[in-house]
């Protein structure tokens, strides 16, 4: 995971081998189905949004291809970064902790 390139909320980007694009909605997410993965974002398509509860993207930074649009960004954003990237540290560390004692 890279710590310091999360995108702002709002970010419209192509992954790689994409067709549609995405907005980035959420960040430090983790699949249902797999509690021991966690992804850099969580997001939907573009321009349709949301569809349905079942439709979430989940998506690590270095399967971005492209960005189209960076969202909005202002001191509030600059100053959460620094909290995400450590919560993210943090998690990530605990889940290599489990994963190495199980």
């Amino acid at each position: 995971m890279n710590y310091d390139k999360y995108l702002p909320i709002g970010t419209v980007v192509l992954l790689r081998g994409g067709t549609k694009k995405a907005m980035i909605t959420g960040f430090c997410t983790f699949d249902n189905a797999h509690q021991d993965k966690l992804y850099d974002y969580s997001g939907c398509i573009y321009p349709e949004g949301m569809l349905s509860s079942k439709q979430v993207l989940l998506f690590n930074h270095e399967q971005i291809e492209k960005i189209f649009f960076l969202g909005y960004v202002n001191e509030e954003e600059k100053e959460f970064k620094p909290k995400l990237n450590e919560l993210a540290k943090q998690v990530e560390s605990q889940l290599n902790s489990q994963s190495q004692g199980a």
